[in-house]
């Protein structure tokens, strides 16, 4: 798929990744919707600079874990004329759970925000992209789904779940809409990482350094313009899950 002159909604884009992501594609000439669910002045800001980039930046705010926000937010966009041809689910959250205090709230509110938010979202407009003929799809999942974190259970669980879950939609709807996942390992660093625990990591990556949101965002970019892959996840992890 040619990404000039098409329209991508990127879940998450006010910040972090999903930020870097927003900004590329419209670096490659695409439209952006831009997703956030409360980080609104950064959502502002990225729109802002989207807009600086020479392309509409049409802002949407959601909560992803519910069907009812997600039909609501299509629904503005089919009273905008905006059609989607992009999507990137890249909102997620990521809080530490040891096993002994983890709560069922825990459990719901991770699987809510990083394996169901997805898949509602992904069904209301794969579905759409499919009645239109063509489309992408593409999951942020993380490369704990194949080695979990100590004590990060529900969320590495929740990824596990996402990358079959790619796997699922990839064959339910095709041949038209590819779907596929990016599973990044250490791209950016945790905001209560320390120093020491930034070192300890750099020495179990192959290539010896952290990698930068922006290597996430050209493995986007690749495939979306690949349109013989679907149903695979490309990891960016600097060769840490084979170590």
């Amino acid at each position: 798929m040619e990404i000039q002159g098409k329209t991508a909604l990127v879940t998450g884009a006010a910040k972090r990744v999903g930020r870097v992501i927003a900004l590329q594609l419209a670096q490659k000439g695409a439209d952006i919707v831009l997703h956030y669910h409360n980080s609104k002045e950064e959502a502002l800001s990225t729109q802002k600079e989207i807009k600086a980039i020479g392309v509409h930046c049409h802002l949407v705010q959601a909560d992803l874990a519910h069907a009812q926000p997600i039909h609501h937010m299509t629904q503005d966009l089919e009273k905008n004329k905006i059609k989607i041809d992009i999507l990137i689910n890249s909102a997620s959250i990521f809080y530490k759970t040891p096993l002994p205090t983890v709560s069922e709230a825990d459990w719901d509110q991770l699987m809510n925000a990083n394996l169901k938010s997805y898949f509602l979202l992904s069904r209301e407009i794969g579905l759409a992209m499919k009645e239109h003929g063509s489309g992408k799809i593409i999951n942020i999942v993380d490369w704990s789904a194949f080695r979990p974190y100590k004590d990060y259970l529900p969320y590495c669980t929740s990824k596990g779940g996402l990358l079959t879950m790619t796997k699922a939609l990839a064959r339910d709807l095709a041949p038209t809409v590819c779907v596929n996942a990016i599973a990044p390992g250490p791209v950016l660093q945790p905001e209560k990482l320390s120093e020491e625990e930034m070192q300890e990591t750099i020495k179990k990556i192959p290539l010896g350094r952290w990698g930068k949101p922006e290597d996430v965002a050209n493995a986007v970019n690749f495939l979306v313009e690949s349109d013989y892959i679907n149903g695979t996840v490309l990891v960016v992890d600097g060769g840490r899950s084979i170590v």
